[in-house]
């Protein structure tokens, strides 16, 4: 068996992981999460992660086995995801990434640079900084201490801001300079790259069916459990679509319905983002769509084959 991967990705809500179930079972192969929401184990109906009946009719990895309170970077996704790659080589199965985290994609295709491990007082150290004086202020600073990162890291982007404040911090080198001389793991595999470029007129629909099915399925429970945890604001978790929404409506800030109305629009919003990174760095990625799904199977395998 030749060193194949396919790479599955797409906007949110567009149908990766049925595509990917059926993909998987027609070409002997198992799927391998990349989505940066579903590796945490508190949020399976916040993050549409596929649910114990999906997961029994192929073997999926990397969903629901990490806890927010933990930090998980894309180096710390890519190790893992090479881990589970190449068990599926040695069983003769095909491996499958699925997911919407396009970062986690490009550590596959582009790869991702060898910066040492930055430990959790540095870390914490940056993380504290940036909560006392703010986005603008922290930016100002990083550019006096980091002006490669000027025009490269923008102002807005606070989580590769504090990445980058971070690693010049301990290893005393921009991390434009770490990132320079970086290649992908998987130069010597076949690599298959999809991404469903699904109409924005039927991902609405799929999103507004998603969001009422979260809310039949108890995402508001799972909202009050995560609470409970008092997860400090600068996790990673405290973004996923709905927490902040739905603890507005635990409040009575806003009405069920406002509550629902406010998550379809962040997540047009997020979908419209994942399409806007595929436009930037996934050109050479075939992208592919049909309102008939066999025929959209069908497309993709002969794409992948």
């Amino acid at each position: 068996m030749s060193k194949k991967i396919i790479l599955l990705a797409g906007p949110t809500a567009s149908g990766k992981s049925n595509l990917a179930i059926h993909l998987a079972k027609k070409l002997n192969g198992e799927i391998i999460n990349a989505d940066s929401m579903q590796v945490y184990k508190e949020f399976l109906i916040l993050s549409s992660r596929p649910n114990k009946k999906e997961e029994q009719k192929v073997r999926h990895h990397l969903y629901g086995f990490i806890s927010v309170k933990e930090y998980f970077s894309a180096g710390d996704w890519l190790n893992l995801a090479k881990i589970k790659i190449n068990n599926c080589f040695k069983k003769n199965k095909l491996p499958i990434i699925v997911g919407g985290t396009g970062l986690y994609f490009n550590t596959i295709t582009k790869g991702i640079s060898k910066i040492p491990n930055i430990d959790i007082k540095t870390r914490s150290k940056v993380r504290d900084y940036f909560n006392k004086v703010g986005n603008e202020k922290f930016y100002e600073k990083l550019l006096k201490i980091d002006p490669k990162i000027k025009n490269r890291i923008l102002p807005t982007d606070s989580q590769r801001a504090q990445r980058a404040y971070e690693v010049i911090l301990k290893t005393k080198k921009s991390l434009i300079d770490w990132v320079k001389n970086t290649q992908s793991d998987f130069i010597n595999f076949e690599v298959k790259k999809i991404f469903i470029d699904i109409p924005r007129d039927q991902l609405l629909k799929k999103i507004l069916e998603r969001t009422e099915t979260m809310f039949r399925n108890k995402c508001i429970e799972e909202v009050q459990r995560f609470n409970l945890l008092r997860l400090n604001k600068s996790f990673s978790a405290n973004k996923l679509i709905g927490v902040q929404e739905i603890n507005n409506y635990l409040k009575n800030l806003i009405s069920l319905d406002q509550c629902k109305n406010l998550i379809n629009i962040k997540t047009r919003q997020y979908a419209k983002r994942q399409n806007t990174w595929a436009r930037g760095n996934m050109k050479n990625w075939n992208k592919l769509y049909s309102k008939d799904f066999p025929n959209l199977l069908k497309k993709t395998l002969k794409v992948v084959s």
